[in-house]
């Protein structure tokens, strides 16, 4: 009885006050162990392809890479965080109670980083093809720098008031040891629900639509124009343009919203979230996942990811004078 007393508890030498395990088989508990580990793992590696390949090569040092090199940070970060969904989900928190408040604030700061930083891409992807004229005089380095700090430094501001009842008394809401529980009030529910989703899924949707009108716009006018030449040609060019502009516009919002619904589909129901629930450390799994689509939705479609991730994983970068390749 003693045996199978202490394989229960998540601290054996505190009986009456040490959290039990949850009851799960060792196949459902390995695989689930694989799968978060694994998607972490992969999070993180594409991640950081991004960032060295924007950072390292100089003709990708543009407003727009600026954006996308944000975003790979904060999704990297994101990636390395998930490595301790692993303990939540076996049930037992084992690192105390200050990094158990800092760790969600840390994954909310880097999450919400992301998203804003997705909703600047818009923006500016939006004055690209709308605006192209205006372009290099109202999106420039020194701008999109402003924004990106401004991104970074509201999350870490708006997540302190989300969290600051976690964060001013860590653990005050576990119950026993080897418990990691944060709870965010109704408010601050409800401001994290319009400011990280709705505002941000709303401004993305707009901006995207009107991309998508404006190119549907200009394919339509290339194929009038050239008409007289080749009619056949054009059709072709037009509808590989509309085309082109559903599946980016698709992409993205579809993604979007199949990883971040869930998580704000429990958060309506007015319900704290529990991290030691295997349903709500799925759901949270899911929103994370994200993360890990942003560099292939934002760094695979462009042909000089595919080249730089080359010269990086043949070690080409180590090279006198590579930061000056041609990998556009």
């Amino acid at each position: 009885m003693e045996t199978l007393e202490e394989t229960e508890l998540c601290f054996p030498q505190l009986l009456n006050s040490s959290c039990m395990k949850p009851k799960r088989s060792n196949y459902q508990a390995m695989l689930t162990n694989i799968v978060v580990f694994s998607v972490s793992l992969l999070t993180v590696f594409l991640n950081l392809l991004v960032i060295i390949s924007i950072s390292h090569f100089k003709q990708l040092h543009t407003p727009t890479n600026l954006l996308l090199l944000s975003l790979a940070v904060s999704d990297f970060f994101v990636g390395l965080l998930m490595l301790f969904q692993i303990m939540f989900i076996d049930g037992c928190w084992y690192l105390g109670d200050i990094l158990c408040a800092l760790y969600p604030y840390l994954l909310y700061v880097t999450t919400s980083t992301s998203v804003g930083t997705m909703v600047l891409i818009s923006i500016d992807r939006y004055v690209a093809v709308c605006v192209p004229l205006h372009y290099s005089t109202e999106v420039t380095q020194t701008r999109v720098k402003i924004c990106v700090c401004l991104c970074w430094i509201c999350s870490v501001i708006f997540q302190a008031l989300n969290l600051q009842n976690n964060l001013q008394q860590p653990g005050r809401f576990n119950s026993c040891f080897g418990e990691c529980v944060f709870v965010i009030n109704y408010i601050a529910g409800v401001a994290d629900l319009i400011f990280t989703f709705i505002a941000p899924i709303t401004v993305i949707v707009v901006l995207y639509m009107r991309v998508f009108f404006v190119a549907v716009t200009q394919a339509r006018a290339m194929r009038s124009h050239i008409a007289a030449v080749s009619l056949q040609r054009s059709v072709k060019v037009s509808k590989k343009s509309e085309m082109k502009a559903t599946r980016t516009l698709g992409v993205v919002v579809v993604v979007f919203l199949m990883c971040l619904c869930p998580y704000y589909c429990v958060a309506l129901t007015g319900q704290d979230t529990l991290l030691n629930d295997s349903a709500a450390a799925i759901v949270l799994c899911l929103y994370y996942f994200n993360s890990c689509l942003n560099p292939m939705i934002y760094a695979f479609l462009y042909p000089w990811f595919r080249k730089s991730t080359k010269l990086i994983v043949t070690l080409k970068i180590l090279q006198a004078d590579s930061s000056a390749a041609n990998v556009l």
